[in-house]
């Protein structure tokens, strides 16, 4: 492994490294692809080829972030949105959730009954809840650096991290048809975070 730090990488890209290029990539790709993945079932690759070249574009940005994740994120996030309001320009992502945006669009196939609903509850959540949740759960990105890839105050994050998980158990429990698995979820929420994260990543 590369031993230096992604701003190192960044800068020998920039300067016309290109194996510094690939080592970034290959460092970042499996938490972009987790990010992607489900909330677009196609162009996942090109939205990662996307973010990682407006990063090298925009390098000089980098010193005004808290890490790098953040500022890598932020421009995740944003090539996200971009691509989900092609034609839309006036869609409101802070009520529309992917399931809304695209109802036909299938979850992922997961081993446990239990992981499938929990995946198609979050593509139910508004979608600034559902970045939020997925990248505190998934990334285990601290408040700071979700106020900043999301532009809010960090007390913000909390009351959304708190709505998220309110909606959450009001989704499973549509889609299951009951409280119980509702409860359960929300309980083991980090502990399927967790599987889910590795589902994402190596299927």
């Amino acid at each position: 492994m590369d031993p230096r730090s992604d701003a190192e990488l960044l800068v020998a890209w920039r300067a016309g490294d290109e194996d510094s290029g690939r080592a970034l990539l290959v460092r970042h790709f499996r938490p972009l692809t987790r990010f992607f993945r489900n909330k677009v079932d196609v162009g996942v690759e090109d939205l990662i080829q996307r973010t990682m070249l407006v990063c090298l574009e925009h390098a000089d940005r980098l010193r005004d972030a808290s890490s790098f994740r953040a500022y890598l994120f932020t421009i995740a996030r944003n090539e996200l949105y971009r691509h989900l309001r092609r034609g839309r320009a006036e869609l409101d992502l802070t009520l529309c959730s992917i399931h809304d945006l695209q109802p036909s669009q299938g979850t992922q196939l997961v081993r446990r009954e239990e992981q499938r609903i929990l995946l198609a509850a979050l593509r139910r959540l508004p979608l600034e809840l559902q970045v939020t949740v997925e990248l505190y759960y998934w990334e285990s990105c601290t408040y700071p650096e979700l106020a900043e890839i999301l532009g809010v105050h960090r007390e913000t994050i909390k009351s959304r991290l708190r709505r998220a998980k309110e909606l959450l158990r009001e989704r499973i429990a549509e889609i299951e048809g009951g409280a119980e698995l509702s409860e359960a979820s929300i309980e083991q929420l980090e502990d399927w975070a967790r599987a889910l994260r590795h589902h994402l990543t190596h299927r």
